[in-house]
């Protein structure tokens, strides 16, 4: 017997209402087996990371985040929907609010450990720090 697969996204907070999470509401069954262990809920996270760039590396910074691959290393750490950024007024720091699904995926892609990212990130930060934010 197949008993579909449902899942509940809910990103808005509202009287009572979940919160970036995502829910399991039934379960997926083929002849007889729960196939729930091969699907991997995606459980988001709100994270604050503020970047310490080197002195003149902001466009560098930018064109890599901006790039194809950049983007693609950023999908699977987060929801680039839900991506809001801003910038210091000399450029030495950026800050990124992100709605995480991988937090492994985010620590390897700042701390140097991610092949795609550690060239330019060698190159154009100087540090970084990572907040988890929680509504009030």
């Amino acid at each position: 017997s197949h008993i579909p697969l449902t899942w509940t996204f809910c990103v808005h907070r509202q009287a009572g209402q979940c919160d970036g999470e995502l829910q399991r509401t039934s379960l997926l069954k083929l002849r007889g087996k729960d196939l729930g262990p091969f699907f991997q809920e995606k459980i988001m996270k709100d994270i604050l990371v503020v970047g310490m760039l080197k002195e003149g590396q902001f466009s560098r910074f930018m064109g890599f985040m901006q790039s194809e691959e950049g983007i693609a290393e950023r999908k699977k750490i987060a929801d680039l929907t839900q991506t809001i950024g801003t910038v210091a007024p000399d450029h030495s720091k950026v800050m990124f609010k992100i709605a995480v699904h991988d937090m492994d995926a985010l620590h390897a892609f700042l701390n140097g450990s991610n092949p795609v990212s550690k060239p330019v990130f060698d190159e154009v930060m100087d540090g970084y720090e990572i907040y988890e934010l929680n509504r009030v």
